[in-house]
Parts: structure tokens; sequence; C-alpha cells
């Protein structure tokens, strides 16, 4: 029985967002082996999770000496050295006053704990956020995302979404950008009112929406009314974060700083890890409010430390960016190749490449973009996609990768919409997979 059959036969559906039967035996650097063999390279990092891509020899060497000799598992009731020198770490490189950090295990519990520490602290029960994001998958993080995959869990009493600025698909006439700024203001003005309102969380590129870059001044005017409002900005640097942008925080680019930082996915370079950095007034707030018996898990620690450590040592970052745009020019040609790519965007290697019916109609080509991704990996290629209409090819390889693995990847990449768009992918293979 293949792997994949194996996997649909034991692992439970609501676990999965599955965009093919991709089974993968191993990993090598910035390539998957999968499970026939073939050598696929990986545009995906698995969600950007696997920051330094696979085996690499710091993580490797990190993460067994610290299963060798564990001092314990948690630091819930035991204080040890990993979790306590991440905890400095992630301090020393996020700006602000005197701030805690909460350590976790994913970027769901990450967000989660960030809204119950904030209404906590503050007593106020309001919280604006952003139709397209997605926070995470608990069911408070849920309740403050405004993803179209999340319909089916109802958000939370209090919580008011406003429009993520799109350029390329503006929701209002005007500027990019000041439509959601004066519904806030419509919003703090009448049925939000700021003494209540605990918390405005964003991002500063909205991944799962579809890698949307905000216009120049539409985070800083954010951060500013939040100022002037005494409400917290909160950045969700989950998924963007940590150098991906070619900037180690995302939110550097509009040269904001947030009150609350969430952490995941590239934090422990592929195992399960979290952080949320923010004010003591908040994260102190009380003994064992967001407890976890895993949380600070020496392992997991260990692994996030050797991450930072890399990314500094081998100027990931720097890498992100330069990287970043040999992928951007490459994107642009085949643009100039294929009438389905609308829309190139993003910052370093968080990039996305929404696909169109035409250009003129800027009509969301879903059913193409199923079919990319599935071709791609027949091909040796994988990336997934997203977006609210899920149309958006999201491109979010390792930090580690060279230019020749871009062209490597780019060439498939070629091939795989040139496929798709001839008819030449196989329909009901593809429609076996929901995506999102």
């Amino acid at each position: 029985m293949s792997l994949a059959a194996r996997d649909a036969a034991a692992i439970a559906a609501i676990e999965k967002l599955r965009f093919g039967p991709f089974a993968a035996r191993s990993g090598a650097g910035r390539h998957l082996i999968a499970d026939d063999g073939r050598r696929v390279v990986d545009f995906s990092a698995s969600w950007g999770a696997a920051s330094l891509g696979h085996g690499h020899p710091a993580l490797v060497e990190a993460v067994g000496r610290a299963v060798s000799a564990m001092p314990g598992a948690s630091l819930l009731s035991l204080i040890n050295e990993p979790a306590v020198a991440l905890a400095e770490r992630l301090l020393a490189i996020t700006p602000g006053g005197e701030r805690r950090v909460w350590l976790g295990h994913s970027g769901s519990d990450a967000n989660e704990t960030v809204v119950r520490a904030i209404e906590a602290a503050t007593g106020r029960r309001r919280v604006i956020a952003f139709v397209g994001a997605y926070h995470g998958g608990t069911a408070l993080s849920m309740s403050v995302s405004g993803h179209t995959a999340q319909t089916h869990s109802p958000p939370r009493a209090g919580l008011f979404l406003l429009p993520y600025p799109d350029s390329y698909r503006p929701h209002f006439p005007g500027a990019i950008g000041e439509a959601a700024l004066a519904q806030l203001d419509h919003l703090l003005a009448t049925v939000c009112p700021p003494s209540d309102t605990a918390a405005v969380i964003v991002e500063a590129i909205q991944a799962d929406g579809g890698l949307l870059v905000p216009p120049p001044g539409f985070l800083p005017a954010l951060a500013e009314r939040c100022r002037r409002h005494g409400i917290l900005l909160v950045c969700d640097e989950v998924k963007v974060g940590l150098g991906r942008t070619g900037l180690l925080h995302a939110f550097e680019a509009e040269g904001i700083s947030p009150d609350l930082v969430s952490f995941g996915k590239g934090l422990g370079g592929g195992l399960p890890l979290s952080a949320v950095v923010g004010p003591a007034a908040i994260l102190d707030h009380r003994t064992a409010f967001a407890m976890q018996t895993l949380c600070g898990n020496p392992v997991s620690c260990t692994a996030g430390l050797a991450v930072l450590d890399t990314i500094a040592a081998e100027g990931l970052a720097g890498n992100a960016a330069a990287r970043g745009r040999e992928l951007a020019d490459g994107l642009r040609r085949l643009a100039g190749r294929h009438e389905a790519i609308g829309d190139i965007r993003g910052r370093g290697l968080a990039v996305g490449v929404e696909l169109v019916e035409d250009r003129d109609s800027r009509a969301p080509a879903g059913r193409l973009c199923q079919a990319v991704v599935y071709r791609a990996w027949e091909l040796g290629l994988l990336l997934f996609y997203v977006g609210t209409r899920s149309n958006v090819l999201e491109i979010t390889p390792a930090l580690t990768i060279t230019s020749a693995e871009i062209e490597e990847g780019l060439a498939v990449l070629d091939l795989a919409l040139a496929d798709a768009a001839s008819g030449r992918v196989d329909a009901a293979a593809v429609a076996a997979y929901a995506g999102w």
C-alpha cells in the first residue's frame, strides 16, 4: 500500500489540507525526496516552518544534543536553560520596553494567548482584525480570524473585521488603504469605542489572505491610531517573520513598533515552537493563566536558538532579500509567457502569484491554480496556494535557498503553468483534493 493510501486510511481528515497525493519520504536541504524516489524542489518549506530547509547541520546538531540530555520536558513547573535563553534572545531582537515572553507550540496557540491575555489584563472585550487573516486553528484564534476557509467557525463576540488593503483588487474606490483606515475611524467613533477595544491584530503581509502587501504608510497610520486611542497593536509574524521578508521582522519595512508580536512556524525550524513577546503588564497578569504541559520544551527551544543563531550567522535575511529579487525577476519572465499570471507580489521569500482567467477582468482562476500546484508536484516542485479565492500560488522556500534552486523551481513552474493552461492535467485527479 502506498504512503498516500496508508495516510488516507489512518489519519483524520479534519487535520489535513491536501492539494494532491504529495507524499515525502525524506528531505535534503531545499529538496524533498518523494515516496516514489523523485527529488522535488521545495518552494513551500512546509508553509514556511522548515525555515532552514531539511537537515540543516546546525539544527541537527542542536536537537541531537538537546534530546540526549533533556532537562525535563517543560517550563511549566521546572526552569530550564534553553527556554530561558530563547526568551532572552527574543527579547533582545524585538523592540519594546519592559517585556516578557510566552512560549508555546504553534502560531495558533500564540495568537490565542495574545487575545486572552490582553482581554484579561485590560478588561476590554473588543478586538479588531482583518478580512482574509488566518490567525490559527484553535477555537479562539479562528474566532479572531477573517479567512474564507474558516466560515465554519463563527467569529467571537466583540470582533470587528476591516478590509485588508489589496492593491491588485481594491475593495473600494479611492486611495488603497484609506478605505480601511476610514472604516476603522468610523468603528471607533460609533460601535467599537476605544475604551472597550483591547487590540488590533494585523499581519505586516497578509499571508494566507493572498500574500497581500499593504501600501506604504498604511501600517504607520494604523499604529498611530492605536497609540492615539490607547489600543494595543499586535503584529502576527508567524508566517512572514524572522528573516523571510529580507528583514528580521516583517513589520520593520514600515518602521512600526508593535506592542505585542507573535512568532511561530519558522521559529522552530520544523519543530513545534511559538512565542509571544509583549509588555510585562500583559504577560505577567496572572500566573498559570495560559499554561500547557509542554510549553518551553527544551528540545524545541534549543531548535529555536539554533534557528536564530543560523539566521544571524549565515545572513539569511540578506539571502532572503537577494534570492527574493531573483525569484521575482524570474516570475516576471514567466508572466511574459503565461497570461494567467495576473499579479506578482511580496517581499523577500514571501511571494504570491495571483492567477486569473484573463488580465482584463482579473477573474480569479481557482481551478487553474489547483491544477498548477498538482502538476508542479508531478513534475518536481512543491508549492501550495492561498487567498480568499484560492487562486494565489504561495512561494515560501527555506531561507537558505540558492540561486540555482530558484531557477530549478521556476523551470518546473513554467512547465506546470503551460500544462495546466492547455488542459494536460487530469481534472478528476485534481478534483479529489479540496485544498482551501
